[in-house]
């Protein structure tokens, strides 16, 4: 009797309407069946029950071996080619740590999965052969040794670059992990810092979609494969985005998770199995739920299985007892698993041990895994498609050598033994002799052989090698700063107050408009676009939607009503910086993934956003994105009612360790007018290998007309916005301010008050960047300490204070940190005010007195410092602070 009989009320009618159901299936199909199964549980719900639910399914493979797609090709030539790239793989750990001890690298995970990535190298992954652009690889960082191998194998790696493995400084080397910004021209995607890889591969479809949609790409039937593991599944931006695959239809996406439950220190879940959690999670998300949890070799016993008692067993066992029957051998997998009921132990009576042992999981299979991709592949049913593939951590290196072993992922050594196990294991043709000798080499056929020729046959009916990326872009025309949509900004905002947001809309509608650009402006929101002023954009433009607008929306009747479109320009990707941050990404990468320079520009609470997704901004930088970044709301002192968690104080800091983010604060619209002029020029028409971010403010002001030959010193970072007026009657002091962002504007008023109230002369210096004064000024000293006699220009900050008179003072909206890092370059005494401290919610006028960065405090630190340098009595000082209202025991702003 079955363990479902057991609790069966009526066994013969249920066993009428199974016979009925599997009617069903026989003569009208599995989708007729499946909707019939769902009228029933409708019939249900309508009297109030609920029909039986489960977010998981049996432990075992979702595709029955009746219907898995048959593998094409040669299997053994296959086993022969996917062993010696194991082989390979690790052997160049091995090599490289026995000349470097302390170079690391991972040769377990990549003997996990190498059944999981050949399959879809030799049968799936297209490359682009003009045609068709090919798929998109994001590929598990830790199995770098793996994929090199391949390489290796089909000649585009040399053994030099092999032994070379994480030996980048000198001659030619292969980076530890997927970097293209080391191999521009190979690697697609930086995948290592564990979790990027999902959410950056979710948004790549989605942004395919997008573009499909708009008619600027046909992505045709190009799929985005991403490969992670089990543990990774722990980090929130793995999975944090699976609701956007399945609503958005990204039928074009393909998870693959390499379940071999074992993650850096430890089982990933010891306790339970981590294959039901990460189905339950993809299953309640709308995905299309691909489990490969058992090889071949267990199709006979399933077959005995008329009691279900194998997979009672299989369902009751969790992941450490897994681990263990793998580290274990067939003796302990023989007693503690199939021994535990006697219907499993009389199953395996006539294995011996090491059949027990070599019962494979489905990831070691490849036959599984086909089935699996190919059913993935030709999915029909518009949904993403995740493959949960049981695997084992070190598979092949040995109980004791790393397979199954809690410290499988350190391993970076076998000896003698091991190795000769693992040659044995998968019949590569290396001698003891050459293992014996130290110098274990790698193995490579003959280019002849029948396994060499099957692997370039096998990618030339796919396109060509893989990975690859095509680093290169036709160049785009800018148009110059005599264009109206930059001139309009250059001649100031006359008597009306704007803020330096509306500047830099109005040069961004200006871009869209533009007949050359403006299909390629991809204007990217969190959900914020009513803060920022950028509504009136919603019916111009339209608003990404995958299946339209199906709704009136309530503000139809506006004219800046919410409009959706499917042809819609504008990405408003919801509350979430993680996904408006990978769609930016997706879009300025695509100039290497379409061979189409897209211009994005993702604008977001400058607050939220370096520190929240810091992670995703520096892989941004590795995979060398063109685009705009525009933090809103910018500054500690200028969104003055939100308070401690929405005011940035900090994030021009935070952008400044990221080498190819070109940053900047501008204040007035002729600025923010050169800036995007200049990023555009950079990145699209000379293409440098930059990004830029601006953070512009919501407070309104006059906006002046641009100083004229200003242009050279805001791109540089600083130039001088207004001189002071010197009366040459008499004797006067002199300061030089700097300012920033709208802070610059309290500096320029602090002019004012120092002239009128005190006699003092002050240039007042717009600094754009501090960054960028930074940057140069640190390439100028390293070249000096390389080479002191060759002759060169001095940093920019230097040049222009060389010959001016008084002390600097500088105040930001920002850390003091901000502007004090140009200390070293500015040659007279320099003074720093800025925001160190929590936020508050108060007006500006009282945020920027409590932070000690107001004209009045600008004021008192200029007469301060021409104090100390006696060019003013201190008494001047006393009674300007006095006069101020400044209290030397007030609260400091910063915490202690």
């Amino acid at each position: 009797m079955s363990l479902e009989a057991r609790n069966d009320l009526d066994p013969i009618e249920t066993t009428e309407w199974l016979d009925s159901l599997a009617s069903v299936i026989e003569h009208e199909g599995e989708e007729r069946a499946r909707y019939i199964m769902s009228r029933l549980a409708d019939r249900l719900r309508r009297d109030g029950s609920s029909p039986p639910f489960s977010g998981t399914t049996p432990h075992r493979n979702t595709i029955p071996m009746h219907r898995e797609a048959k593998m094409p090709g040669d299997m053994f030539i296959e086993r022969k080619i996917r062993s010696a790239i194991r082989w390979n793989a690790m052997v160049q750990v091995l090599r490289a740590n026995k000349k470097h001890k302390g170079l690391g690298g991972h040769i377990a995970s990549y003997q996990s999965s190498a059944t999981l990535y050949e399959v879809g190298f030799n049968h799936f992954f297209r490359a682009d052969n003009g045609d068709h652009k090919g798929d998109l690889l994001y590929i598990q960082g830790h199995v770098t040794p793996g994929i090199y191998a391949r390489s290796f194998l089909e000649g585009r790696l040399t053994q030099e670059q092999m032994d070379n493995f994480r030996q980048e400084v000198d001659g030619e080397a292969l980076p530890s992990y997927p970097h293209p910004y080391l191999m521009p021209d190979y690697w697609q995607f930086p995948t290592v810092s564990m979790g990027l890889g999902p959410i950056q591969a979710i948004y790549q479809a989605h942004v395919m979609k997008y573009l499909h949609s708009r008619e600027l790409e046909d992505m045709q039937d190009r799929k985005v494969w991403a490969f992670l593991g089990d543990g990774e599944c722990d980090e929130p931006e793995s999975l944090g985005a699976l609701h956007l695959a399945s609503r958005e239809k990204l039928d074009n996406l393909i998870f693959v998770i390499n379940c071999n439950l074992q993650r850096l220190d430890g089982p990933v879940r010891g306790n339970s199995r981590v294959i039901d959690e990460l189905e339950g999670v993809f299953r309640g998300a709308g995905w299309n739920v691909i489990k490969v949890v058992w090889g071949g070799q267990w199709d006979p016993l399933f077959e005995q299985d008329t009691k279900g008692m194998l997979q009672k067993r299989m369902d009751e066992a969790v992941d450490g007892e897994y681990q263990n029957y793998k580290a274990q051998g067939g003796k302990y997998t023989r007693e503690h698993f199939f021994g535990k009921y006697d219907e499993t132990a009389e199953m395996v009576k006539d294995y011996s041990d090491e059949q027990i042992f070599r019962l494979n999981r489905g990831g070691h299979d490849p036959q599984k895994v086909y089935a699996a991709y190919h059913e993935a592949v030709n999915n029909a049913d518009n949904r993403p498609t995740v493959i949960l593939a049981h695997t084992v951590k070190g598979y092949g290196m040995g109980g004791g050598s790393g397979e199954a072993d809690m410290e499988a992922h350190q391993i970076k050594s076998m000896d003698t033994e091991a190795l000769k196990t693992f040659r044995d294991r998968f019949g590569v043709p290396i001698s003891d002799e050459q293992i014996e000798s130290g110098d274990i080499p790698y193995y490579k056929p003959d280019d002849d052989t029948p396994e060499m020729k099957y692997l370039h046959l096998q990618r030339e009916k796919l396109g060509g090698f893989l990975p690859a990326r095509k680093n290169d872009f036709e160049a785009l025309e800018i148009p110059g700063l005599d264009d109206k949509m930059f001139a309009s900004q250059l001649k100031g905002s006359g008597d009306r107050e704007v803020s330096s947001t509306m500047s830099f809309v109005r040069v961004l509608n200006g871009l869209v408009k533009n007949k050359q650009l403006g299909s390629r402006v991809v204007p990217i929101i969190p959900d914020e676009a009513r803060t920022f002023g950028m509504e009136g954009m919603f019916r111009q433009l339209g608003i990404y939607a995958a299946e339209g607008q199906k709704y009136e929306p309530t503000d139809a009747g506006q004219i800046m009503y919410y409009r959706e479109d499917q042809k819609g320009q504008i990405l408003e990707e919801g509350i979430t910086e993680a996904g408006s941050i990978s769609a930016w990404i997706a879009a300025a990468t695509a100039y290497a993934n379409h061979h189409l320079p897209l211009i994005p520009f993702y604008v977001y609470y400058s607050m939220f956003g370096f520190q929240r997704v810091g992670d995703l901004v520096w892989a941004a930088g590795d995979l060398q994105a063109r685009g705009f970044m525009i933090g809103g709301t910018a500054g500690r002192t200028t969104i003055n009612g939100e308070g401690l968690q929405h005011q940035d104080g900090h994030s021009h800091i935070l952008m400044s360790t990221v080498p190819s983010c070109r940053a900047y604060d501008p204040c007035y619209g002729h600025e923010v007018a050169v800036i995007l002029q200049d990023g555009l020029k950079r990145m699209f028409q000379d293409k440098e290998n930059c990004f830029y971010y601006l953070t512009v403010m919501n407070e309104n002001y006059p906006h002046p007309e641009m100083p004229k030959g200003s242009e050279e010193g805001i791109v540089r970072g600083m130039y001088l916005l207004q001189e002071g007026k010197k009366d040459g009657r008499k004797k006067q002091p002199r300061v030089q301010l700097m300012g920033s962002g709208t802070i610059l504007r309290e500096v320029e008023a602090a002019a004012e008050m120092l002239a009128n109230d005190h006699d003092v002369v002050a240039d007042v210096w717009s600094v754009t960047s501090f960054n960028e004064l930074r940057r140069e000024a640190l390439e100028y000293d390293r070249l000096q300490f390389l080479d002191y006699d060759e002759k060169r220009e001095k940093p920019w900050v230097s040049q222009q204070l060389k010959d001016v008179e008084g002390p600097v003072i500088a105040s930001t909206d920002y850390m003091k940190l901000y502007a004090d890092q140009i200390r070293a370059w500015v040659p007279s005494d320099f003074h720093v005010l800025g925001t160190d401290g929590f936020g508050r919610s108060d007006t500006r006028e009282a945020l920027r007195r409590f932070f000690e960065v107001d004209r009045y405090y600008v004021t008192i630190q200029a007469l301060r410092a021409l104090a100390s340098r006696g060019e003013i009595d201190a008494k001047v000082v006393n009674d300007a602070m006095k006069k101020y209202g400044i209290d030397p025991a007030k609260p400091s702003p910063l915490v202690s």
